[in-house]
């Protein structure tokens, strides 16, 4: 077995294939291989390792260069995808291996986060990875939004195909990207497939000459849905004038049906508004997003509370040692752990401390589910230093 780096010439015939028969139907169809080719611009910038074995490709993962909000900060992430085995393959330990490859690569060139989406949660928690809210898809009736048409709102929507609006929508994403925990972008090379596919509308709403709102969308047919992609709103304003216009579609189809994130209330939108929400978890198929801290030195510097708590961190390959955080200026601080009274003592694995700075557990749920030894007294510091903060990653990969 061998670990190699692939060249982006070399993926059609390698790589791709077997991401193809572990996430596409199979048998491929005739000329897959050659639409394989079209994709290599958005995936130039990836790191793509294979397994080999006597010179055949048995098992492939790549990471996508991109960056996330973490509480206010905008960090360097690694965006892992297209994980697969040979199905003779599988069960031997290559994920294993090319999963500690890639991560280590990433991390070397500064990578101080990664996220994923699992083919099955339990594999990736042992690599520390810890689980993100699934975003929301809500459905609802179009006449619903009726009193939606009656109402004044301040600015105004422009309507265009992606490909003219993808400017708009790219300066948009940046400005949630520095705006909104959790939140994950594709490097430009990536991100302009959405322009090159063009086959969504862009609606933007501007409020006071600056764009508040943006959602692409498509319809599948008279009588059918409109199916949005995720609906980005900087206020409830900007949420109103992109409702509004899909009002207008009332006689054209029969449902709307957008992508939220977990902490949108769909319901609490209108009166009288008759809407089904839902966020589907499944194996295999439709998982959560997961994501970890590769580097501590993503935690110096988060907005933090007036707490003090000592961390010891164990079994992990990236996180070690004993640390002091110390929020005292309001500002994470990570100091040396001088033994000392008074200072409270948690221990933690990498998920139970990604959990803690994604915001996605209380210390208590970190102490419940086994993924650190959390005191009562060091529970109550970290919930001051950390408090929970739900993430929106966003970016689906």
């Amino acid at each position: 077995m061998r670990i190699r780096r692939l060249a982006a010439e070399e993926r059609p015939t390698t790589s791709f294939p077997l991401q193809a028969y572990a996430f596409e139907a199979s048998p491929m169809a005739p000329g897959r291989v050659e639409e394989f080719r079209e994709y290599l611009p958005y995936n130039a910038g990836n790191l793509s390792l294979v397994v080999e074995e006597d010179g055949e490709t048995v098992a492939a993962a790549s990471a996508i260069p991109m960056r996330q909000n973490l509480r206010g900060r905008v960090l360097p992430m690694a965006g892992v995808a297209g994980v697969a085995t040979h199905p003779l393959a599988r069960r031997r330990g290559h994920v294993r291996a090319l999963l500690h490859q890639v991560l280590d690569e990433m991390r070397d060139e500064g990578h101080q986060l990664t996220a994923l989406h699992p083919f099955r949660a339990s594999f990736y928690e042992r690599f520390g990875y810890v689980g993100l809210p699934r975003p929301r898809t809500v459905t609802f009736s179009p006449a619903d939004l009726g009193p939606l048409l009656r109402a004044e709102l301040p600015g105004e929507v422009t309507w265009e195909r992606i490909g003219a609006g993808y400017p708009t929508w790219r300066a948009f994403t940046e400005r949630c990207l520095h705006e909104r925990h959790g939140f994950a972008i594709f490097p430009d090379f990536r991100a302009v497939g959405l322009r090159d596919r063009h086959d969504r509308w862009l609606l933007t709403a501007t409020i006071g000459g600056s764009t508040a709102g943006a959602v692409t969308y498509r319809i599948d047919d008279h009588g059918g849905e409109l199916i949005a992609d995720d609906l980005l709103a900087a206020d409830p304003y900007a949420r109103a004038l992109l409702l509004q216009f899909f009002a207008r579609h009332v006689d054209q189809v029969e449902r709307i049906r957008i992508r939220l994130p977990a902490d949108e209330l769909p319901e609490l939108w209108l009166t009288d508004l008759a809407v089904h929400v839902e966020a589907r978890v499944s194996r295999p198929g439709s998982p959560a997003p997961m994501a970890r801290l590769l580097s501590l030195d993503a935690l110096t510097g988060l907005p933090a509370g007036a707490g003090r708590v000592r961390v010891e961190l164990v079994g992990d390959r990236w996180l070690a040692g004993t640390h002091l955080l110390d929020g005292a200026t309001g500002r994470l601080e990570l100091l040396p752990a001088a033994a000392g009274p008074g200072v409270p003592t948690a221990t933690l694995t990498a998920a139970g401390l990604s959990a803690l700075a994604y915001g996605v557990l209380d210390p208590a749920d970190v102490d419940i589910r086994g993924l650190g030894d959390v005191p009562a007294d060091a529970a109550a510091e970290l919930r001051r230093l950390l408090p929970r903060e739900l993430p929106y990653l966003f970016a689906d990969f």
